[in-house]
């Protein structure tokens, strides 16, 4: 697996080589047709003829160029794409194992046989309790079921906040303010409603 990866680092490295070959034969190609343009104007026409002669020979060069590199850039893509093809078949693989594995372990015969096992328990608990039952009196059946109602109120039972054991604090009345002018008044007013009644007794 490292060789592989180590491999496409190779690959990528070449790939960035024949790029940056590319631009320096691009490079040449603009100062090729410069020349040859520069040529004419000076009226050196053999020059001029050989510059872009030059000019297409580098040409020629960036084609192959840009064939290698098409061809690196597929080798690299096919290694990578088996690389994760591969790990991805071993975690298939892997997952394949696991899922055996668990069928394994929980076959029908495995269960078949824990459910074999809890009934058996299920009646032995059965066989206890009334082999216990039998041995005990009427009486004792009721206390048992009596102590079982009562550990069961207990525990679904909300306990209430108990009652302070300390006295109250005692509250101040508000004092009654009697006008005693206003009962002097009244006891005037009485005492004239009064007089006529004893005059007229007395004629």
């Amino acid at each position: 697996m490292e060789r592989a990866w180590a491999a496409v680092l190779g690959l990528k490295l070449q790939r960035d080589k024949l790029k940056q070959y590319q631009r320096r034969i691009e490079v040449v190609l603009a100062r090729e047709r410069e020349i040859a343009a520069d040529s004419l104007r000076q009226g050196n026409k053999q020059r001029a003829l050989t510059a872009l002669r030059q000019k297409k020979y580098q040409e020629q060069l960036l084609s192959q160029t840009d064939a290698q590199l098409e061809t690196l850039q597929k080798l690299v893509q096919s290694i990578e794409y088996s690389l994760v093809e591969k790990d991805v078949l071993y975690g298939l693989q892997q997952g394949s194992e696991v899922l055996k594995q668990l069928n394994k372990e929980m076959d029908l015969a495995t269960v078949e046989r824990l459910m074999d096992d809890t009934r058996e328990g299920i009646a032995y608990q059965e066989e206890v309790s009334a082999l216990l039952s039998s041995r005990m009196s009427a009486q004792d059946e009721e206390d048992v079921l009596a102590e079982l109602a009562a550990m069961q109120a207990e525990q679904t039972s909300t306990k209430l906040p108990e009652a302070p054991s300390h006295a109250l604090p005692e509250v101040e009345r508000p004092a009654v303010v009697v006008d005693t002018e206003a009962d002097e008044e009244e006891g005037e007013r009485q005492a004239v409603r009064a007089r006529p009644e004893r005059q007229l007794v007395a004629a």
